[in-house]
This record gives C-alpha cells, sequence and structure tokens, in this order.
C-alpha cells in the first residue's frame, strides 16, 4: 500500500494559534560589580593580573627581560649610530671622488 492510499487518512490536529507577547529581558546585574556599583575582588584581581602580564610581555617584546639591561641596549644602539654616520661619510667621501 501507498502512503497517499485511500483506505488511509491523515490525522487532523485540532489546534488555535496563540501570538506571542514579547517578554522584556530581565535586568540582570554584570557578575563583576554589585548593585552599587562596586567591583568584586576577583574582578579586581583578574585586572591586576591582566596588567601585570601585559608588561611582562611589553618588556620580553623590547627585550628587555632577558640577559641585557637597558645600558648594553643603549651601547648597541649607539654603535649603530656611529657605524651608520661612518658609513655614510665614507659614501660621500667616495662620491666628491668621482
Amino acid at each position: 500500500m501507498s502512503e497517499n492510499s485511500p483506505e488511509k487518512k491523515p490525522e487532523v490536529l485540532d489546534a488555535e494559534i496563540v501570538e506571542e507577547t514579547p517578554v522584556p529581558p530581565a535586568e540582570v546585574p554584570d557578575p563583576d560589580y554589585s548593585e552599587s556599583g562596586v567591583p568584586s575582588f576577583d574582578h579586581v584581581r583578574d585586572r591586576i593580573e591582566q596588567r601585570y602580564t601585559t608588561s611582562l610581555g611589553s618588556t620580553e617584546l623590547a627585550g628587555l627581560g632577558g640577559k641585557e639591561d637597558v645600558a648594553s641596549l643603549d651601547k648597541k644602539i649607539a654603535d649603530r649610530d656611529k657605524a651608520a654616520k661612518d658609513k655614510l661619510a665614507e659614501i660621500r667621501r667616495a662620491m666628491r671622488e668621482r
């Protein structure tokens, strides 16, 4: 027998359409603050840890966190600047000789 045979009738459902009324969202306070606006201890601790790790990362990226200190980096920069000035002077001398 096939599904559309005359012997088998589909079930009829009796239902009414109900319109949904919008429910306004309940105001949930931010979990990091109390109702009076005071931050929680966990929130403050997380912020401090975040700032600390950010400063550590910035220090590492700047190259200040390892074996080298600020004085040695300043010396490297000064040496590089001096080498650049010497090279520029050499190029200028070579250009005058032509």
